[in-house]
């Protein structure tokens, strides 16, 4: 946990970017009954009953202090899908960076194992070293900044029926595109010390010990 917070308090520097990444899921809804369009003084009806398509994974990149994000739909969410959506993060989207500061989770699909499954020796090993992972701990996915852009496309983009790939490629693309053009960023405010503060439970509790030559020491002050 500390170390993904001391990755937060570094200032901005395009050489070091700071990414956060997560994946989350769509599932495709289609209507049963064509809907009804917009008229004139009157809401856009549709039917209840719809049917249920396939799931679909999204994968997320952000980049919380400059203001911009990559979003990124798949079938499946295989390693050598997370493999593929990285090299185009580092290559399409911080092409000009030394090294990626990477704040992820540790699933075991989202690691530099993963670049040699999806291309050769040479290539995983150019990706790979672009890399500086920092995990979130265990029941700690909060401390990804990625969560909070996933929760705006969720509630901006997201939340509503969509029925095919190319629909759901297309929104995701048009909120991409206007939430960058905003270069809206993330203020994140949880420090360390506020997390040896309101988390000191989950902090180890030493226990000093005296020996017997300083409890002597303490009988004679007394």
């Amino acid at each position: 946990m500390e170390g993904v917070l001391e990755v937060y308090t570094r200032p901005y520097d395009e050489r070091f970017p700071q990414i956060c990444m997560d994946e989350s899921g769509k599932q495709l809804i289609s209507d049963k009954l064509e809907g009804l369009p917009l008229q004139p003084g009157g809401p856009e009806r549709y039917d209840y009953s719809y049917e249920q398509g396939p799931m679909l994974n999204l994968f997320l990149a952000c980049e919380p202090l400059a203001g911009k994000r990559m979003v990124k739909a798949t079938e499946q969410k295989t390693s050598k899908d997370w493999a593929h959506f990285m090299q185009e993060v580092i290559d399409v989207h911080s092409p000009h960076a030394e090294k990626i500061l990477l704040v992820m989770d540790n699933l075991a699909t989202h690691s530099p194992a993963a670049f040699y499954h999806a291309f050769p020796p040479a290539e995983a090993r150019r990706l790979a070293s672009k890399l500086e992972i920092h995990h979130t701990p265990l029941h700690g996915s909060w401390l990804n900044m990625a969560e909070i852009e996933f929760a705006a496309l969720a509630r901006q983009c997201l939340a509503r029926r969509m029925a095919t790939v190319e629909e759901l490629e297309h929104q995701i693309a048009c909120w991409q595109e206007q939430r960058n053009a905003a270069a809206t960023t993330v203020n994140w405010r949880f420090t360390t010390a506020d997390a040896r503060i309101k988390l000191k439970r989950l902090y180890p509790s030493l226990k000093t010990t005296t020996t017997n030559s300083e409890q002597e020491h303490v009988a004679k002050d007394v």
